[in-house]
Order: structure tokens, then C-alpha cells, then sequence
């Protein structure tokens, strides 16, 4: 038993890599099963709340799963002048959909997610995470290959987020952050388009895993490619995401002209993003940038990355 640990304490550790392992208490297991695709459940942790997991790794948690939603939705919309249209890949726990739904500007959002099974089991035992997202009349939710929904689909959309789980050989997600799988949302995007993905960690440790690979990929297909990095503790690690268009550029836009989208969208209850954040988001440590300008590594269907 470690220092600081209790006997009456039962507690779950998580591998962050070959060489570390993170920790926390469980204090009452709500759901443990699994689909056709993956193991699911969910936890109540000491530390970080209801957890939701997914193939034994943590995908989002009640204490700052606000903070990963908030960074990978509203960088993406407030560059977009006038989101109204938006495409979810993923988000089975609905609080990416809860974010996107704060927008005043969206009149539809398309939720395309391969697994039933996570979203019933989202709307049962998580229901500060999608916070009646799945009543919202603006939400479609359609279960599905995104790749072959895009593939098969004429709609195309001002938004397209990539709320995936990360890529792993026996995974769902793999193909998802491919190069094929860019040009596939290349095509669906608006005149004004925007795509946001996370791109696993993004930490000292890890961060040449995916991040750097994944931003690369990016930069084959869009003109525009923004990387950005926000602490997600119940991760155990730094988190990536990236944003890439044809023209619109988040680096451009001022904490001021942040704030007064906000203000346009009546969006007054987020927690952790506004234009100040918004600036320190993207003003990445002088390793990561060093690392994306010298990142060659494209993710393709014949090549593909893994996460650990």
C-alpha cells in the first residue's frame, strides 16, 4: 500500500504510457458491461466524480469534462461567424451536443455515433454530462460509421466536431483520424467550413504519440491548422485538439472579438472558455511547436497510428 492510502479504499489505476500509471479512488461502480464495440462503464470516483469509460479508458469525468467540452466546441464556433449547421462525430455521453446547443446562431446538429449502447447508458447514469441535450428539437442522433455516413451523405455543414474516442488497434475510432478520412470531411464542409478533432495527449511524456502526427495529417488537407492544448486532470495529462479550415483562422481572432460573440450568442454560463482563454489555449510551449514544425509523419488507412 502506498503512502497516503487507505484499506478501506478501493482504487483504479489507468496506464498514461509504458511507464506511468495514474490513480484514483472508486467509491461505488454504477455500470460495467460492454457492446459489440467496446467495454463500458461508469464509476464514481473520489476525486473526479461520475466517470465514464470506455475499453478502460477514461473518456470523460463530472469534474472537468466541462473543460474538455468547452475547449474542443467553442474555439471552433465562436471562428465561425454564424455557425447553424454542425456535425458530431462521437460524443456518445451528449455533452458535446450540450455545448454546441448553447449557441443561439445553430439551427441543426447531427449526431452521428457508431454505439446505442453508450448513449442508453449516457442518458441513464449521466445526466449532468448531456444536461437534456438528447430533448433539444435542433438534435438528430443517428448510429452509424461516420466515415460511411459522410461517404453516403449529401449534407454538408458550417461545423464538423470530431469528439472521438482515441485510436487503438482494437478500437472503434482508428480510421477516423486518417488522411482519407479528411479529405472525406474536405467534402462536407460549407464555403465557410470549420473541423475540430482531439488529438490525444499532449504532455512531455506522450505528446509525439498522436498530437504532432495527427496536426500533420491535417495540414495535407486544409490550408488552415491550429493546434491548441488544454489540461484535462482527469485525463492525467495535457490534451490536444486541432482546428482547420480553408480560411478561417482562430490565431486571428482578438479576446475582444471572443467576448462580443459570446455576448451575441448568449453564451453567459461556460465555466472555462472566453477570449482570454481563448489566446492561451493556442500560445503553445516552445517543445510543442518546435515538434509540429518538424512533424513529417501523415496518419493513412495503410499506415495507421495508435494511442497507447
Amino acid at each position: 500500500m502506498g503512502k497516503g492510502e487507505r484499506k478501506d479504499r478501493r482504487w483504479r489505476y489507468e496506464p498514461v504510457s509504458e511507464d506511468l500509471i495514474y490513480g484514483s479512488s472508486i467509491s461505488n461502480s454504477i455500470y460495467s458491461g460492454g457492446s459489440e464495440y467496446q467495454t463500458i462503464e461508469v464509476l464514481d470516483s473520489g476525486a473526479f466524480g461520475r466517470v465514464l469509460i470506455l475499453d478502460g479508458k477514461t473518456q470523460s469525468a463530472e469534474i472537468d469534462e466541462f473543460i474538455y467540452h468547452e475547449s474542443l466546441v467553442h474555439p471552433a464556433l465562436l471562428t465561425h461567424p454564424s455557425p447553424k449547421s454542425v456535425f458530431i462525430a462521437g460524443g456518445g455521453e451528449g455533452a458535446t451536443a450540450r455545448e454546441v446547443l448553447k449557441h443561439s446562431s445553430v439551427e441543426r446538429v447531427l449526431m452521428v455515433d457508431l454505439d446505442p449502447e453508450v448513449i442508453k447508458i449516457s442518458k441513464e447514469y449521466l445526466p449532468s454530462h448531456h444536461d437534456k441535450a438528447f430533448e433539444d428539437s435542433r438534435l438528430e442522433v443517428r448510429f452509424d460509421d461516420a466515415q460511411s455516413y459522410l461517404n453516403n451523405s449529401k449534407e454538408t455543414f458550417d461545423v464538423l466536431i470530431l469528439d472521438l474516442c482515441d485510436p487503438t488497434p482494437d478500437g472503434p475510432a482508428s480510421e477516423l483520424y486518417t488522411l482519407e478520412f479528411y479529405k472525406s470531411v474536405l467534402g462536407k464542409m460549407n464555403n465557410d467550413g470549420i473541423v475540430v478533432t482531439q488529438m490525444g495527449p499532449a504532455g512531455i511524456i506522450n505528446y509525439l504519440e498522436l498530437f504532432t502526427a495527427v496536426s500533420n495529417t491535417l495540414k495535407q488537407v486544409f490550408p488552415v491548422v491550429a493546434p491548441y492544448v488544454a489540461s484535462i486532470q482527469s485525463f492525467g495529462e495535457p490534451w490536444g485538439f486541432g482546428i482547420a479550415s480553408i480560411h478561417l483562422n482562430p490565431f486571428e481572432l482578438t479576446p475582444e472579438i471572443i467576448n462580443q460573440r459570446l455576448q451575441e450568442r448568449n453564451l453567459t454560463d461556460l465555466r472555462f472558455y472566453d477570449g482570454e482563454t481563448h489566446v492561451g489555449l493556442f500560445s503553445l510551449p516552445i517543445f510543442l511547436r518546435q515538434a509540429l514544425s518538424e512533424e513529417t509523419r501523415v496518419n493513412t488507412l495503410d499506415s495507421p497510428m495508435f494511442i497507447f
